[in-house]
């Protein structure tokens, strides 16, 4: 009798075991995979001390990352001054492409106008807004000219030490994948800038009076030659960055607005852009205006300009 409540009992827990295996099978069939995606910040090295790589790294299940709207902001009185080495799968920058009888004929740039609804301020400023999309043939997500499931966004460069810190834009939707209506589980880790402004901007003999202005401005890295700088302010890049996926013109309209947005600010105006100082010398022996028409010239004599028609040796005396 002992015996057979024994045998039953098993059976019995047998049974409860395979109905339970049964129901996680079901649940793991019927529960899709999470998509997850992370965006880190690394600061660089040595004289790129102050200069941020933004990665991502996305899973790709179950569908791959369409679109990123980041907001990325600094402290302690830090400015971004520059973005560069745009990630070339994300190449399609919503805010500013242009579309002329249904052909992209500038692709535009990731940094969003501060005009924009949602957008931070903007290059000079203590935070940018990004937009960075992806656009390929063929289309789904196992499609060979999808972009990797990991890499690097862009990179920036700030103008003195600080904590960076990086956050979707809800505005432009944040992290967007190919299917919209599915949310991805987002991950976003900041990181330090920790170095010593580098002293990249000569200070002996016909440079000291500019040199002493560089400190004054808390030593802008625009203002430097390559590659703390772009190489090419003096020249009238204001923004350090080319304009136009196809064009690629070195100087053009947003160096022009930055000149604009600055126009006759002098040296202790706490909204002065210094990369806006294309010259790097006030103007005026009684209003000392930091941008104004000398830099204006230089903007004209160099208006479309490309890299290859530029030297790229700023700064010059």
């Amino acid at each position: 009798m002992a015996g057979r409540v024994a045998l039953q009992r098993r059976e019995e827990r047998g049974l409860i075991m395979k109905k339970l295996c049964l129901v996680v099978a079901l649940l793991m069939i019927a529960t899709p995979a999470l998509a997850t995606v992370a965006i880190t910040c690394t600061a660089g090295a040595g004289a790129d001390c102050n200069l941020v790589t933004v990665s991502y790294a996305d899973s790709g299940e179950p569908n791959k990352v369409s679109g990123y709207g980041l907001d990325i902001t600094v402290d302690s009185g830090a400015k971004i001054v520059s973005v560069s080495s745009l990630n070339a799968n994300y190449n399609i920058y919503p805010g500013s492409i242009v579309i002329t009888d249904g052909v992209i004929t500038d692709y535009g740039t990731p940094v969003a106008d501060k005009n924009d609804p949602g957008a931070l301020g903007g290059l000079g400023t203590e935070g940018i807004t990004i937009e960075m999309g992806a656009l390929y043939y063929p289309t789904g997500d196992n499609s060979p000219n999808a972009p990797p499931l990991s890499g690097d966004l862009l990179k920036f460069r700030v103008d003195k030490d600080c904590t960076v810190t990086v956050a979707e834009n809800a505005t432009r939707g944040g992290i967007v994948l190919t299917n919209p209506s599915v949310t991805p589980v987002v991950t976003l880790t900041g990181c330090t800038v920790v170095c010593a402004a580098p002293d990249c901007y000569p200070s002996g003999g016909v440079w000291a009076a500019r040199y002493a202005d560089w400190v004054t401005l808390k030593k802008p890295s625009c203002w430097c030659a390559k590659p703390i700088g772009s190489g090419y302010q003096c020249d009238g890049d204001a923004d350090g960055l080319t304009e136009g996926a196809v064009s690629k013109w070195r100087v053009s309209m947003n160096d022009l607005n930055l000149i604009i947005a600055n126009w006759k600010k002098k040296i202790d105006d706490p909204t002065l852009n210094p990369c806006a100082d294309i010259d790097h010398k006030y103007e005026g022996a009684v209003s000392k205006w930091r941008a104004s028409m000398n830099d204006l010239n230089i903007i004209i004599a160099n208006w479309k300009m490309k890299d290859t028609g530029l030297p790229g040796d700023c700064p010059r005396p």
